[in-house]
């Protein structure tokens, strides 16, 4: 099993607000980079969205059940299709999304416990405290050419020495990947 965070980032380190829907002053600086940028399978997750989970926290799982059930085609269809852990204090009902269940207990220990690879979009307290933890093995940036100056960062307060393993041209953002262990 592995843990696997994947995130629109600007060069600063940004990770808040990529689509505008955050309402930020800063907000949708990825999409303002065309849909060849942000559309379709950018992360490469491919058969990752079959036999993985995708591990999402209350606001980003909220912003997707409203956006996802209603699309079509290959991605969405996938995405839809995937299993949903949902980490939340206050949602008691995760219906609104196939494949969605609440995470029970604690955090770190529900995904120690996972025995299929958990990817973790967006979702940026997640991912900062599973990295805390050392749980994360990879990270999957789409790093778009914008400066936000200002909004959350994916590292505040997490060190991290990475190894890249791989970085491509995604339209006008660059998919860069990076293992925190050797493989």
């Amino acid at each position: 099993m592995s843990v696997i965070v994947v995130e629109f980032i600007t060069l600063d380190g940004v990770v808040d607000d990529p689509d505008g829907s955050g309402g930020t002053a800063g907000g949708g600086w990825a999409f303002r980079h065309g849909p060849e940028s942000v559309g379709g399978d950018k992360f490469r997750l491919g058969s990752l969205l079959e036999t993985g989970t995708l591990l999402l926290g209350r606001t980003t799982w909220e912003l997707f059940a409203k956006l996802w059930p209603g699309r079509t085609g290959e991605f969405a269809d996938r995405l839809n299709a995937a299993a949903k852990l949902v980490a939340s204090r206050t949602l008691t009902d995760v219906g609104a999304w196939q494949n969605s269940s609440l995470l029970h207990g604690d955090l770190a220990e529900a995904v120690a416990r996972e025995e299929r690879d958990v990817i973790v979009i967006g979702s940026i307290g997640i991912a900062q405290a599973l990295a805390r933890r050392d749980l994360v093995d990879e990270y999957r940036l789409l790093v778009f050419p914008s400066v936000a100056g200002e909004g959350r960062r994916l590292f505040d307060g997490v060190a991290a020495d990475l190894r890249l393993v791989s970085s491509t041209q995604v339209g006008a953002a660059v998919l860069s990947t990076y293992r925190t262990r050797p493989a």
